[in-house]
């Protein structure tokens, strides 16, 4: 995939905060809903925060690769986490770096009172592009 990730001189370094300003991919755009930390069958899988980041990068994961793409492919992801705060940052931040390195998708992080079932804590969704 031919994917340009641009940290504009002028702006911060952003990579620390695990995103990139800009990322431009030519192709076909894929939509991957919000997924959590779920189980197989819908179950929120732990209370525990870090739990549930593992998890749904997990989900993410096999959601991807259902359509023959994986992480490289994300451009773009938008997290919500509930009760957001420096601690749960620490923790995405990892998973983040973990899963793209330095080259980090765009992303728009939104602390939420709640999400859409009882008990989750985290969701992530992606934009990935499949190249022609």
């Amino acid at each position: 995939m031919t994917r340009s990730i641009i940290n504009p001189a002028g702006l911060h370094t952003p990579t620390d905060y695990g995103y990139s300003h800009i990322v431009h991919a030519p192709g076909e755009q894929v939509f991957i809903a919000g997924q959590y930390g779920s189980d197989e069958s819908g179950h929120v899988v732990s209370d525990d925060f870090a739990d549930q980041v593992e998890r749904a990068f997990a989900n993410l994961r096999t959601a991807l690769a259902t359509v023959g793409l994986g992480p490289a492919d994300v451009v773009r992801i938008g997290t919500y986490i509930v009760g957001h705060d420096q601690r749960k940052l620490e923790v995405l931040v990892k998973h983040l770096h973990a899963t793209w390195g330095t080259e980090l998708p765009a992303q728009t992080l939104i602390g939420v009172a709640a999400l859409a079932l009882p008990g989750m804590l985290f969701e992530i969704d992606a934009v990935a592009v499949r190249t022609p």
